[in-house]
């Protein structure tokens, strides 16, 4: 295994986790701004305000890309799988 084949199976594997996980994230941002911007204009200061509604948000974006994101990571592990021989000789 020399280095360059270690460079692209990592960077293949930090590309696949952020196209996995951007979804959530971005969602769970965007939510966290719009209670923020709801906090600032009422003067609400609650910290279970900010957390109930991120948490309802990123169960409804795994119960919804859950399959698209397994779907994604068994390829890759696929992948990886199918270049175990050539990685290793």
């Amino acid at each position: 295994m020399d280095l360059g084949s270690v460079v692209e199976l990592m960077r293949s594997a930090v590309i696949t986790i952020l196209i996995v996980a951007s979804p959530v994230l971005l969602v769970a941002m965007g939510v966290g701004l719009i209670v923020s911007i709801i906090q600032a204009t009422t003067s609400i200061q609650d910290q279970t305000l900010t957390f109930v509604p991120k948490i309802l948000a990123i169960l409804g974006v795994l119960a919804a890309l859950f399959g698209w994101m397994i779907t994604r990571l068994t390829m890759f592990t696929t992948i990886i799988f199918e270049r175990i021989p050539d990685l290793a000789g």
